[in-house]
């Protein structure tokens, strides 16, 4: 089994960032190499905490601006193997973490596959949905006749995968994510113009199309602190509301390069449920709206260019974008 460096994407949840790596840290050196800590540009006590740490298997990488979990993952990941030349890289956002024998499990296991799954779990014990693998459905004819009967339920794998062995799998997430060396070498670097959501999925459906193999090993856990939806009875209130855009703009670029021409089959389908969320916003309907009206119109154009600063300007009904280009410090700590 060959070298395994964690890349690690925190922006402002040091508390939950320390029991990550405290994690990452209690495994044998032997299990893992080094941990690429990209931290995007937070405004709490996250970097003045990372500067003080001495552990040597710790990178730090500081960025100038926040460019979303897309972005970071890109730098981390790019950084990842210029410095360190792993054989796997390890992917996680600050609030997810492995279980503690999982990295010991995976390196005994040498998979001779590209993608690496982990199941992922809510802390409460149960599956974290939003996490778990799948397929997609227009490649495999099984998955769209379950999807035409249950929706999502019919691509992503069920409870059952949970208790089973490994599996392949098309899509995976950023969470629990062992990605080989030959992976990126194959297809590259995540895209990071996507900020946050469906950059995960859409690199890990790009790299099956390659040719490239993935499996979901439920040996392998991870536990997930989520907090992205809060408020609505469904889970579907965005906190904080600029997420919106990004959230149906990247979905909507993802749908149409699953579905091919059968997308526009199901856009008004799709667009219906969309508008129909505004009942989760209640005092923010009109905000909802117009960001998911500025989501929808790049979406079915492909814009994905957007500076983080324009977002943020529409979620606060008004005010100027300026655009930057990040700026990257790093720390051999």
């Amino acid at each position: 089994m060959g070298s395994l460096v964690a890349v690690v994407v925190t922006y402002n949840r040091l508390a939950k960032l320390k029991v990550t790596l405290a994690r990452l840290l209690d495994a044998d050196p032997v299990h893992l190499k080094k941990i690429v800590v990209v931290d995007n540009h937070s405004t709490d006590d996250t970097t003045a905490w990372l500067q003080v740490q001495s552990d040597p298997r710790l990178d730090v990488i500081e960025l100038e601006r926040n460019i979303g979990g897309a972005g970071g993952f890109e730098i981390g990941m790019r950084e990842a193997v210029l410095r360190h030349d792993p054989d796997w890289l390890l992917v996680m956002d600050d609030d997810a973490r492995p279980e503690p024998d999982t990295l010991a499990l995976f390196h005994a296991s040498n998979p001779q596959v590209d993608g690496v799954a982990a199941a992922v779990y809510l802390p409460s014990g149960e599956i974290c949905g939003m996490n778990a693998p799948s397929n997609n459905p227009f490649w495999h004819w099984r998955d769209f006749l379950r999807t035409a009967l249950r929706g999502r339920k019919g691509f992503h794998v069920g409870p059952d995968a949970y208790q089973g062995p490994a599996r392949q799998v098309d899509v995976a997430s950023f969470v629990g994510l062992f990605l080989s060396r030959r992976a990126v070498d194959l297809i590259g670097y995540p895209d990071p113009d996507f900020f946050i959501y469906t950059d995960d999925t859409l690199y890990t459906l790009e790299l099956t199309a390659a040719g490239g193999q993935i499996m979901f090993d439920p040996a392998l856990r991870f536990e997930h602190d989520m907090g992205t939806f809060g408020g609505a009875a469904d889970g579907r209130q965005f906190t904080p509301i600029w997420k919106v855009y990004y959230y149906h703009r990247n979905l909507l670029m993802l749908y149409r390069r699953v579905a091919g021409w059968f997308f526009w089959v199901l856009l008004p389908l799709v667009l219906t449920k969309w508008v129909l969320r505004v009942f989760n916003h209640l005092g923010q309907k009109r905000l909802f709206l117009g960001l998911l009206r500025r989501a929808i119109w790049d979406g079915l154009r492909g814009r994905i260019s957007v500076d983080h600063d324009q977002v943020l300007a529409w979620a606060a009904a008004g005010g100027d974008a300026t655009k930057q280009k990040p700026e990257l410090s790093s720390r051999k700590v």
